[in-house]
């Protein structure tokens, strides 16, 4: 293993690509701090499979990630986690040929995203789906693997093994300081603002049941409650005749206390508009957002399994819970807010690149990667 070098794939579709559009950047970034803590490793490169140009214009230190072309790589590096960007056919061969190993590192729920497809009629692939079936090893992510990881075999062909999960506040942080006192939460004693800001494009994390939380927790005090902003959701708030009609029964929206707004990047959105954020996964115990959330000190309602002990946790999809938690923010939250947010920063640093379990984890999965023949 001495002196691995290990090349990370991303797909870029621009040269200024925002680091906020998805976590599929930012997951490559953490990945690739994280290997070079393992012993043996050499460099980690972050390797564009696109035509984009590689340039200065990328969100992310290009000295600290440095980040190349396919085909400027593809002869320097010893092994390919295919994350963000895949390898087709013709470049898995050269990959091999020269001795090179192939890892595909999966963090999408793949499945899920299959099916739905399937089911309304959206094509994912046509006719011409490549499955790559010549993976040295598969590593899944906690949060993927009870959903996705026997539909990655199967196809694959390949048993897979679960990998750690891994974030950093470094490009929070760098958003952060652009923003008033740096972005963190100041609870202040007047009305809550609630806010919900799921992706909305699939069942994993939608705003339905953070929203039904919202309405328990308002019908029970509407005088704690100043707003429900809903991002995310304006196309369904124009346009869903059913989400529409579903809304307009709830008393937050009836009493004008709720609207429902576009896109926003989150320490933005966090540090301007929120007190208090409510949040509901289907399959997805374990993301980037609930710890965005949590980092800055906001106080998150949540039912992600994975991270059960950060925020205020409610169970499944007990909405009834989900609003005492709420309410239970409204009442203690701005008793000490610095010694809330430093408590969730403890318990977030076992997901950090240089936590040493995280480190040794990985450096467990290279060492056995390697004493392997190559497919």
């Amino acid at each position: 293993m001495r002196g691995l070098r290990i090349g990370i794939t991303i797909g870029l579709h621009q040269a200024d690509e925002s680091i906020w559009n998805n976590g599929i950047k930012q997951n490559a970034v953490f990945l690739a701090e994280t290997l070079r803590h393992c012993a043996g490793v050499a460099q980690t490169v972050l390797v564009n499979t696109t035509e984009t140009p590689v340039t200065r214009d990328l969100p992310w230190d290009l000295g600290r990630w440095p980040t190349f072309s396919f085909e400027d790589a593809k002869d320097q590096i010893d092994l390919v986690i295919e994350l963000g960007g895949q390898l087709d056919a013709a470049r898995t061969d050269y990959l091999k040929r020269r001795g090179a190993r192939i890892v595909s590192y999966c963090c999408g729920f793949e499945y899920i995203h299959a099916v739905e497809a399937m089911l309304s009629g959206k094509q994912l692939w046509g006719a011409n789906l490549f499955v790559n079936q010549r993976y040295d090893d598969i590593w899944v992510i906690p949060q993927v693997a009870s959903n996705s990881q026997p539909f990655f075999e199967v196809l694959r062909r390949h048993s897979a093994r679960v990998a750690p999960f891994v974030w950093s506040p470094v490009f929070l942080e760098a958003r952060a300081r652009e923003l008033p006192d740096g972005g963190v939460c100041h609870p202040l004693d007047r009305p809550r603002r609630l806010s919900v800001m799921e992706p909305n494009i699939n069942i994993v994390k939608f705003c339905l049941y953070p929203v039904l939380i919202a309405e328990l927790a308002y019908r029970e005090r509407p005088g704690d409650i100043e707003l429900l902003q809903v991002t995310n959701a304006l196309p369904l708030a124009q346009n869903n005749l059913d989400f529409i009609a579903l809304m307009n029964q709830l008393d937050i929206v009836r009493t004008h206390k709720a609207v429902f707004l576009g896109r926003y990047d989150t320490p933005a959105f966090l540090a301007t508009n929120t007190d208090i954020v409510i949040s509901h996964q289907f399959e997805n115990p374990l993301n980037y957002f609930y710890l965005e959330v949590c980092w800055q000190g906001y106080p998150l309602v949540h039912n992600a399994t994975l991270c059960a002990d950060l925020g205020y946790y409610y169970r499944g999809n007990d909405v009834h819970e989900g609003a005492r938690r709420v309410l239970e923010s409204i009442d203690n939250h701005g008793a000490d807010p610095v010694a809330y947010r430093d408590r969730q920063r403890y318990m977030i640093e076992r997901y950090l690149p240089n936590n040493p379990g995280v480190v040794a984890s990985y450096t467990a999965l290279i060492d056995d990667l390697l004493r392997r023949p190559i497919r």
